[in-house]
């Protein structure tokens, strides 16, 4: 059975951004073109009262957020108090609001980054909040942990229809390519671009190069959370469980396949056609040792990713290339 109809009115918080235009792309594939799209000239979704105002004239039936602040390890170092502040108010103000002013139903994106620095691999979701963070990204885990939560409680107190998706680590069309504040593929792609480009003979990568971890294109993403509407309700009786059979308010997305940094690296090299010599610096850290989420209760329900790491890779440097030509580059 859809739990989803095209007459919905779908609201996307976050909608330009690679997440959020990879849902609404998908959106669109499935026959959903009813979507209210507003951007941050639009909306400041830091701003309850412009949240409130919003909700009220527009009202949704089917919220979306994929809003965050989000950042490199190293903007997590130098930006603590902004990635968690922002992330909380972002965070409330949708959320909440969407449950006052009679959503229907609401997915909220978060981060595979919630779970332990060290846990059981694959990781499944029952080893949220069982040992500590990565220290290099708890501030923005922290405020997903507490979007979780809210959507949880809301459940619980409210019967509020509100699921929630982690995906892995994402790229892919509309990221963002900063050569210091971006994520590590788009950061790679631009450093091995400049380095061909400038003819340089070697580039330099953070840390050892040995952690793993697994990559997941928005395309894919897109995919499964149109497929998670369509068949995932939080409050219904088949709702996927924990261990303990207490509904999941949340469950992963990703591949369940990863790759050590080095070998990432290489293949973001051979794409870009890099043919000079990588080191690392091992004085920059590493963060998690490996990060693979056990996908199993979304594949069980009927979705799996179909976008292969290579076939990715291709498409995001081709992305990327046309944001350098369309001098959209973030400097």
């Amino acid at each position: 059975m859809n739990l989803l109809t095209t007459e919905e009115r779908i609201a996307i918080f976050g909608s330009r951004g690679m997440a959020g235009s990879a849902i609404s792309r998908a959106l669109f594939r499935h026959g959903y073109e009813n979507q209210l799209l507003p951007d941050r000239s639009q909306l400041d979704c830091l701003d309850r009262v412009s949240v409130r105002e919003w909700m009220k004239s527009n009202r949704p039936n089917i919220v979306i957020l994929t809003a965050a602040k989000v950042g490199g390890i190293k903007a997590n170092n130098d930006f603590p108090a902004d990635f968690l502040i922002e992330n909380l108010k972002i965070q409330t103000n949708v959320i909440e609001n969407a449950w006052e002013f009679g959503v229907r139903r609401l997915l909220f994106l978060g981060s595979s980054c919630i779970y332990p620095k060290i846990t059981e691999q694959p990781i499944r979701e029952e080893a949220l909040l069982t040992s500590p963070l990565e220290a290099t990204n708890q501030w923005y885990a922290i405020a997903k942990i507490a979007g979780i939560k809210l959507c949880e409680s809301l459940r619980i107190q409210h019967n509020f229809d509100a699921i929630c998706l982690m995906p892995t680590n994402l790229y892919g069309t509309g990221d963002n390519y900063h050569p210091t504040k971006s994520h590590v593929i788009p950061a790679l792609i631009r450093r091995f671009h400049e380095a061909k480009v400038q003819n340089n003979s070697t580039v330099v990568c953070w840390g050892s190069g040995s952690p793993l971890r697994e990559f997941l294109h928005a395309n894919d993403l897109g995919e499964a959370c149109v497929f998670s509407l369509e068949n995932w309700s939080s409050l219904a009786e088949n709702a996927p469980c924990d261990d303990h059979g207490a509904p999941l308010t949340f469950l992963n997305v990703g591949t369940g396949i990863d790759i050590t940094i080095q070998d990432l690296s290489q293949k973001i090299a051979e794409v870009v056609g890099f043919n000079g010599k990588i080191l690392w610096d091992t004085s920059k850290p590493d963060g998690t040792p490996q990060k693979r989420l056990d996908v199993s209760r979304l594949k069980r329900m009927g979705w799996r990713s179909s976008i292969p790491l290579s076939d990715g890779l291709a498409m995001a440097y081709q992305d990327f290339q046309n944001e350098l030509a369309g001098k959209r580059l973030r400097e």
